[in-house]
């Protein structure tokens, strides 16, 4: 009796019409490649978070943004990191063109503001590229968990209108004949839903992780202005 609980589904799935197992192909393949995408996820924000709070301690404890700039390449998987040392190599140039030139008081005051859009376009710059590369594969598992739904919804009335096509053509409604295209449709649910389900705990858990990162980017880059403002330019 296992093992025919065991063996049902399959049996059930290789008897299937073309347009179910198609469904269900599509399905099974949305949840390999939304699995493949939490593993690499996790493993991404959870480096990201990590480096991240490593990095602002080291920040505000060293106070050398020449020391913090060579120890920045420690912690590639931060945004944050990434954010600032765009910020500072701008800095860099313009301190060093600001050493290499000499004007009236009125001459200093508009290169500094200039200064200080220029680091911030290429802090807002890297920030973008940072954000997208938190977002990427969001979208996928979006699709995944509205879709999944929806095709599998598809198989059930396509199981549906075989059983009732059966009954038809037999002129019978008994279980031997409503059973397979019945059977059809609960698999293509069940694999809609088991596909859709994890992809939206994902989807929902990694927006709120990259959220908290970007919330950690747009502070500092407000702070890093301000330190550029008040002891560089």
């Amino acid at each position: 009796m296992n093992l025919y609980a065991a063996t049902a589904p399959t049996a059930t799935i290789s008897s299937s019409g073309p347009v179910v197992k198609l469904v269900l192909l599509i399905l099974i393949l949305f949840s390999v490649v939304s699995w493949a995408i939490i593993i690499v996820k996790i493993y991404q924000l959870r480096k990201a978070r990590r480096q991240t709070l490593e990095f602002l301690d080291y920040f505000w404890e060293v106070r050398d943004l020449e020391k913090v700039f060579d120890k920045s390449t420690l912690f590639r998987w931060s945004p944050v990191a990434e954010v600032f040392k765009s910020g500072y190599r701008e800095l860099r140039k313009l301190k060093g063109r600001q050493d290499d030139t000499v004007g009236f008081e009125g001459e200093g005051k508009h290169r500094n503001k200039t200064g200080v859009e220029n680091i911030e376009r290429a802090l807002k710059k890297t920030a973008i590229e940072e954000t997208v590369r938190l977002e990427k594969y969001h979208t996928f598992l979006a699709t995944v968990a509205s879709s999944s739904p929806f095709i599998g919804l598809f198989g059930t009335v396509w199981g549906i209108m075989n059983a009732f096509e059966g009954i038809g053509r037999l002129g019978s409604a008994t279980l031997a004949v409503v059973a397979p295209g019945i059977a059809d449709a609960l698999i293509a649910t069940a694999t809609g839903l088991a596909a859709a389900i994890p992809a939206v705990i994902a989807y929902n858990y990694f927006s709120r992780e990259s959220e908290v990162l970007e919330m950690q980017l747009d502070n500092f880059i407000l702070e890093f202005l301000n330190i550029c403002e008040r002891y560089f330019l």
